[in-house]
C-alpha cells in the first residue's frame, strides 16, 4: 500500500514507522525538521519537508498514487483541509484525519472522511474503565454522544 502521512508528531511518527516496517511505501510530510527525529534511524520511508496543504508538496509526496492519506497534525483545520484536498482533488481511496473537536469530527465523517477523535475515544474508554465495563470498539467510541450535542 502507498501511504502519505501528514505530520510527524508522536502519532504520525509511530504510524509511519509501523506501516513502513510492515512493508508499505510510506511518505511522511512535515514542515519542522526537528520533529523528524521522532522517526529514529530505522525508518525506511521517505520524508518531504513542506506544507501539507500545498498541492506541489502533496504531489512530491506521491499523493496521486496514494492508497491512503492520513492527516495527523496538531490542528483540526489543517487536518480537515488536507483531508478534503486528498479526497476531492486527488481522489485518494481512503482518507483519515485526526480531529480534536467531536462535533467537527462527526460532520466530516458524514462527508466521507474518516475521522479519529481522541477526546471521544479516550473519554469513553476512561468511563468504561471507571465502571469496570468491558472495553468497546473504536467505532463505538468514535461517536458523539447525545450529551455533547447541545
Amino acid at each position: 500500500m502507498r501511504i502519505v502521512i501528514l505530520g510527524c508528531g508522536r502519532t504520525g511518527a509511530a504510524l509511519a514507522r509501523i506501516m513502513a516496517a510492515e512493508g508499505h511505501r510510506v511518505t511522511l510530510i512535515e514542515w519542522n525538521n526537528d520533529s523528524l527525529e521522532r522517526l529514529g534511524g530505522k525508518f525506511t520511508g521517505a520524508v518531504i519537508t513542506g506544507n501539507g496543504l500545498d498541492e506541489d508538496v502533496l504531489k512530491k509526496a506521491g499523493i496521486e498514487q496514494a492508497d491512503l492519506f492520513v492527516a495527523l497534525t496538531e490542528g483540526d483545520n489543517r487536518n480537515l483541509m488536507a483531508a478534503q484536498i486528498a479526497k476531492e482533488r486527488f481522489h485518494v481511496p481512503k482518507v483519515i484525519a485526526k480531529v480534536n473537536d467531536p462535533i467537527r469530527a462527526e460532520a466530516y465523517r458524514e462527508r466521507g472522511i474518516y475521522t479519529i477523535c481522541y477526546s471521544l475515544i479516550g473519554s469513553a474508554m476512561i468511563r468504561d474503565l471507571a465502571y469496570d465495563r468491558p472495553l468497546g470498539t473504536v467505532e463505538e467510541y468514535n461517536v458523539v454522544p447525545p450529551e455533547l450535542k447541545d
